[in-house]
C-alpha cells in the first residue's frame, strides 16, 4: 500500500510535468482514496477502461490522454460522467500528456527508438518550445517493409508503410500519436522515414512530395508504450499491484 500524495509527488518529478505547455492539466486530475493498493495504466481516460478498471480492483488510473483540458468544453457531457464514475467508486486519475512523450527513458518516442534497435539517438520534434520525439540512425540500413514489420511486433499493431523514399531505410524520425505537424522537421533533417501513430491527409501528400517514406502504426499503439513503461517503475518504488488496461481505438 502507497499513500496517493506520494505517487502523485513522484510522477510529477519523474515526469516533469510543470516543464511543458500542454494543453492537457497534467497531474492528478481526479482524486480518489488516500491509500492505493493497485494502479490501472491506460492510454484514454475512457468508461470503458474505468470500468475494466473498476472490475480490476484499481484505485488509481494513470493515463496518456486525461479528461482535463485547457479551453475544452465538456460539449458532450462525457467530461462530467467519467468524472462521476470515478468519484462514484473512490478511484483516482493521473495523467501525463506530452512529458510522457517526451520522457528520455519512460516516453512513448523513446521506447519506440529502442523498440526498432536505433543508435545515435537524439532530440527530434519540436513542439510548443520543447522535443517531444528522437531521431536516430540504423547501422546498416533497413528495407521499409522490415523496419514496420518490427514496430508492428513491438506494439502488437498491423503498421502501414508507405515507401515514398529510399527502398532502404538508414535515418528515422519518431513522434507517436498524431505527428502531423512535425513531419517538416523530418524532411528539413534529410530523414528517409517517419514514425507515427497518424498522419493527415494534406501531410501523407506532403511525404510523397519530398520523398520522405512513412511507417504509421495507429495513434493508440504508439502510445501504449509510454504507460507499460511506467508500470514496473511504480509497482517496484511503491510496492503496488499494477495493470495495463487494454481499450483499443481501431481508425
Amino acid at each position: 500500500m502507497a499513500s496517493l500524495g506520494s505517487v502523485v509527488r513522484f510522477l510529477n518529478g519523474e515526469l516533469r510535468v510543470k516543464s511543458f505547455r500542454d494543453s492537457s492539466r497534467n497531474g492528478l486530475q481526479v482524486r480518489g482514496r488516500g491509500e492505493i493498493c493497485k494502479v490501472g495504466f491506460a492510454v484514454d481516460a475512457s468508461i470503458e477502461v474505468f470500468e475494466k478498471a473498476a472490475r480490476a480492483g484499481c484505485d488509481l488510473v494513470v493515463v496518456h490522454h486525461g479528461i482535463l483540458w485547457k479551453g475544452k468544453r465538456d460539449v458532450t457531457h462525457n467530461r462530467g460522467r467519467r468524472i462521476a464514475f470515478l468519484k462514484g467508486r473512490r478511484m483516482g486519475l493521473y495523467a501525463c500528456h506530452l512529458p510522457l512523450d517526451a520522457h528520455p527513458i519512460y516516453g512513448n518516442n523513446i521506447v519506440l527508438a529502442e523498440m526498432l534497435g536505433l543508435g545515435r539517438i537524439e532530440r527530434f520534434g519540436r513542439y510548443e518550445g520543447a522535443y517531444i520525439g528522437y531521431m536516430g540512425r540504423f547501422s546498416r540500413p533497413m528495407p521499409l517493409r522490415r523496419l514496420a514489420s518490427v514496430l508492428g511486433r513491438g506494439i502488437g499493431a498491423r503498421c502501414l508503410a508507405l515507401p515514398y523514399g529510399k527502398g532502404a531505410v538508414r535515418t528515422v524520425g519518431i513522434v507517436s500519436g498524431r505527428g502531423s505537424s512535425l513531419f517538416p522537421e523530418a524532411v528539413r533533417k534529410g530523414l528517409d522515414c517517419f514514425v507515427t501513430g497518424e498522419m493527415l491527409h494534406e501531410a501523407v501528400v506532403e511525404a510523397r512530395d519530398a520523398r520522405v517514406s512513412l511507417v504509421i502504426g495507429g495513434h493508440y499503439a504508439t502510445e501504449t508504450v509510454g504507460v507499460r513503461a511506467l508500470m514496473p517503475l511504480i509497482g517496484e518504488r511503491f510496492g503496488v499491484d499494477t495493470v495495463f488496461i487494454d481499450a483499443p481505438v481501431s481508425i
